[in-house]
């Protein structure tokens, strides 16, 4: 059947100038499975009979980005295309990489290598037809996930196919078809081969894909979580009180399905909230489970996960202080002075994210959204402190170091910062005390006051 699916013009062009040095040239993986579902493509992989080499020497701009593997990047019409060679990997033995790899002028032989029937399409640029040696249309009707051939051979050649397939039927909605289940349970060891870089961001596409729970629950059902996750698998049965539906590892994988999707630190600090509850868990005279400081102790727990799985230091920094933070209970008592407290020690900065936390935990408690007028509310004050030029931080008063150690005549060191946690706590009870020269009062009286009496006590003890 020849079809035109809509795609760049630079890819037709682009394969018909490997067509006139006498190549052909495909598009396979993501992008023709995408198309087929009447999705935005997002990346263009190209197959071709082409040697590396020979694509080298076609295009004048290009680099050899994976040359070992067959892969050159062509620079084209101001885009970049992958461009691989068609190959058969050789001998597995480590369930993550071929020993040796063959190149092929097989089309037939480089798609029979791939993980899914889905992601085994191809689409001929130079006659516009399909090649699905595998049945993949059929199991993108049906919403399938099935791996090629016989499925444990697959998930034994690399392990983080066995992610994939849960992040695929997380991002599409499809469900796995049942011998590839079957087989993902039998080799989820191999998981243990695959390195944590790479785990973390198959991880990372499941909490940001359309249905987040279907995919940390295959991790679950595959046992792979045994393996990744084995912190939230301790969560399975921890009861909480009445306005909590479910337990503590629902509650975590539904609070983490109503936060935003496209923000990871949100999305992964949802997940992780309460994940040191089975270790906090107590119970009071009533017989009730209490869970007191477990959002210190997850926080911790936290960053022992997400060092694990490789993440950023200053994504591990962002995740932890949200989830340290995310047990505050605003309401319209509080005065003004309480909440200029309250975003001093969290920090104006991460105040829309730890609402947003705060309104996905309350979520996922009952699995529908609450009524977030309260904390709109809580917003709202805050911005107007903000436009009243409030204080929330040492950075935001009318001093600075400099200026106490000019002003008082004294060096750099500890005494400095006493100096201006005490000045902003004033600040914080009274903002018009955010005047330099009163602040500077202030701080003399302070030092003089404060500083000098244990300066003396040192000194007697000495």
């Amino acid at each position: 059947m020849i079809i035109t699916p809509r795609l760049p013009a630079l890819l037709f062009e682009f394969a018909h100038k490997m067509k006139e040095s006498g190549f052909s040239c495909f598009l396979v993986g993501g992008a023709i499975r995408n198309i087929l579902m009447k999705q935005k493509a997002k990346d263009y992989d190209l197959a071709t009979n082409a040697l590396p080499e020979e694509v080298m020497g076609i295009f004048r701009r290009t680099i050899p980005t994976g040359i070992k593997h067959g892969t050159v990047t062509v620079l084209f019409k101001n885009s970049q295309l992958e461009v691989t060679t068609f190959r058969i990997d050789g001998k597995y033995s480590d369930s993550r990489r071929p020993e040796e790899v063959h190149f092929s002028d097989s089309l037939l032989e480089d798609l029979k290598r791939r993980d899914f029937t889905i992601n085994a399409i191809a689409f001929d640029l130079i006659n516009k037809k399909l090649v699905d040696p595998h049945q993949g249309q059929k199991d993108l009707k049906k919403k399938i996930i099935r791996a090629i051939g016989n499925p444990v051979e697959r998930f034994n050649e690399d392990g983080l196919r066995l992610m994939r397939a849960c992040r695929f039927a997380a991002q599409l909605g499809f469900r796995i078809e049942e011998k590839t289940f079957r087989a993902m349970k039998t080799c989820a060891a191999n998981i243990e081969a695959v390195s944590w870089e790479r785990i973390r961001d198959e991880l990372c596409k499941i909490l940001g894909s359309d249905d987040p729970v279907q995919g940390l629950e295959l991790l679950t059902e595959t046992d792979l979580n045994n393996y990744v996750l084995p912190e939230l698998l301790s969560c399975r049965g921890v009861n909480q009180r009445s306005r909590h539906y479910f337990d503590v590892y629902y509650h975590l994988l539904y609070s983490c399905e109503a936060a935003p999707r496209d923000n990871l630190i949100l999305k992964a600090a949802a997940l992780f909230h309460d994940i040191a509850k089975p270790l906090c868990l107590k119970k009071n005279e009533t017989g009730e489970n209490t869970f007191h400081g477990h959002e210190n102790a997850s926080a911790q727990l936290t960053e022992t996960i997400l060092k694990r799985l490789k993440f950023s230091n200053n994504e591990i920094r962002d995740i932890c202080h949200l989830i340290k933070h995310h047990m505050f209970d605003y309401s319209e008592t509080w005065s003004d002075s309480a909440l200029r407290r309250f975003v001093s020690r969290v920090g104006l900065s991460c105040i829309n994210d730890l609402v947003q936390l705060r309104m996905a935990d309350r979520a996922g408690q009952q699995r529908k959204k609450k009524d977030p007028g309260l904390l709109l509310q809580m917003l709202k004050r805050i911005e107007d402190l903000k436009n009243r030029d409030h204080a929330f931080g040492i950075k935001d008063l009318d001093i600075s170091g400099k200026d106490i150690m000019k002003g008082l005549k004294i060096d750099s060191g500890p005494v400095i910062g006493s100096i201006l946690d005490f000045l902003l706590e004033a600040v914080l009870d009274d903002p018009e005390l955010n005047q330099k020269n009163q602040l500077m009062l202030l701080a003399k009286n302070f030092h003089e006051s404060r500083i000098k009496i244990i300066e003396q006590e040192n000194k007697n003890n000495q």
